[in-house]
C-alpha cells in the first residue's frame, strides 16, 4: 500500500500526539473528522496500523540488561524453535534471518544473572544448535518508522480535497 501525504500527516500526528482522538487529529491535519475516521479505518484495515498501545521503555520498566541473541536452528525446526522462544517471557522480538545464523531475537532481563539463567534456557531447546549473544551498551537509535515512510514516494492524495499538506 502506497501512503499519501495525508496518510503520513496523520501517523506523524498520532505519533507526536499519542493520545489524540478523531477530532483532534483533523484539527492537527486540518481534515474532516469523518475524513481522519475513514483514513484511520483503511490503514488499519491494510494492517499498516497495527496498534494503539503504549510504547514501553524497557530499560525504565525495570529491564536494563538487553542483548541481540543470534540462533542456529536445526534444519526444518523453525515451529519448534518458535514454540520454545514463545515460552520465554524475556524474548522481546524474534525474526527469521537470512545469512550465518537462522534467528535474531531481542530479549532484555533485569540483570545479568537473569540474561544468563535466559541464555541457558535458550540452548536447551533441542531444536536451537547454537546461539551467540551480544550486549547492548545503549540505543543510538531506537526503532523508528516516520522517516522511512517519509522518505518513499508518495501517491498522490486524492481523497480528502481539503487537505494541504504544510
Amino acid at each position: 500500500m502506497n501512503l499519501d501525504a495525508l496518510d503520513l500527516a496523520l501517523v506523524r500526528a498520532m505519533r507526536e500526539h499519542p493520545r489524540a482522538g478523531a477530532l483532534e487529529l483533523s484539527r492537527t491535519v486540518s481534515v474532516a473528522r469523518g475524513t481522519v475516521q475513514a483514513r484511520l479505518k483503511r490503514l488499519e484495515d491494510a494492517g499498516v496500523i497495527t496498534g494503539y498501545g503504549p510504547d514501553v521503555d524497557l530499560r525504565r520498566a525495570g529491564f536494563p540488561v538487553q542483548a541481540y541473541v543470534t540462533l542456529e536452528i536445526a534444519q526444518g525446526a523453525l515451529d519448534e524453535v518458535r514454540e520454545a522462544l514463545d515460552a520465554i517471557p524475556q524474548v522481546v522480538e524474534a525474526v527469521v534471518t537470512t545469512g550465518s545464523f537462522d534467528v535474531l531475537c531481542l530479549v532484555a532481563t533485569a540483570s545479568h544473572e537473569e540474561l544468563q539463567e535466559t541464555l541457558l534456557r535458550l540452548d536447551q531447546s533441542p531444536s536451537i544448535v547454537r546461539s551467540t549473544s551480544i550486549v547492548v551498551l545503549s540505543v543510538l537509535i531506537g526503532r523508528r518508522v516516520q522517516p522511512l515512510l517519509e522518505a518513499a514516494p508518495h501517491a498522490q492524495t486524492h481523497r480528502a480535497p481539503a487537505y494541504r499538506a504544510r
